[in-house]
């Protein structure tokens, strides 16, 4: 069996260093930082695209990535912290399968992240990204994860907190879960899946119960 894991909402908490990466860069442009609850609506997508949707310019929009990053990279590890119950769905999970994270997050990021909180060590790919040309929704994640772990591919599942996890899974033909304590609610998920949980240790028990 594989499992996959997005990251933020669903095994992390990034908000307070995403917001403040924003921040910093709108006001290294000395332009108004949008409204918190417009930054976190957005969670999940590529940066150029959340930077697009919230009304910088295209020409302009790598700057404000480049901005981010620069503080996003300092902060990261000191203002992320897990969310309840991750790690003992990542050490559940890990006794029953293998395990990846396809995340839009920098890769790079993300695996300082994990292996600051103890957690890397259970993960054989991370698929972020500057791996893929084409983000989730679209399955070219996924495919990469699969591609890469020598494991059985017929029982698949993606746990994320976004409908962008579950359209990916779906487009990629494997199952998907969706938990409930990122940036989707339950009444959104459950448009995009049969399978809504409170947590990922939820979605774990439920996924290797079967």
């Amino acid at each position: 069996m594989i499992i996959l894991f997005d990251l933020d909402g669903t095994l992390i908490d990034s908000t307070e260093a995403i917001l403040e990466s924003f921040s910093v860069a709108y006001k290294t442009f000395e332009e108004e930082v949008p409204a918190d609850t417009l930054i976190k609506a957005e969670i999940g997508h590529p940066l150029d695209a959340m930077f697009q949707t919230l009304g910088v310019k295209e020409g302009k929009v790598w700057d404000y990535v480049y901005a981010y990053k620069m503080h996003y990279r300092k902060i990261s590890c000191a203002k992320t912290v897990l969310l309840p119950q991750a790690r003992e769905a990542v050490e559940l999970a890990s006794k029953h399968a293998t395990l990846g994270v396809v995340t839009t997050k920098t890769a790079k990021y993300s695996i300082e992240l994990l292996e600051h909180m103890g957690l890397m060590r259970y993960f054989d790919v991370l698929v972020g990204r500057e791996d893929v040309e084409n983000p989730k929704p679209h399955p070219e994640p996924v495919y990469k994860a699969l591609s890469k772990l020598q494991s059985d591919t017929t029982k698949c599942w993606m746990v994320g907190d976004t409908c962008m996890d579950m359209h990916a899974a779906k487009a990629a033909g494997i199952e998907s879960i969706a938990v409930t304590c990122g940036y989707g609610t339950k009444e959104v998920l459950g448009q995009c899946t049969e399978n809504v949980h409170k947590n990922a240790l939820e979605a774990i028990t439920f996924i290797t119960s079967d």
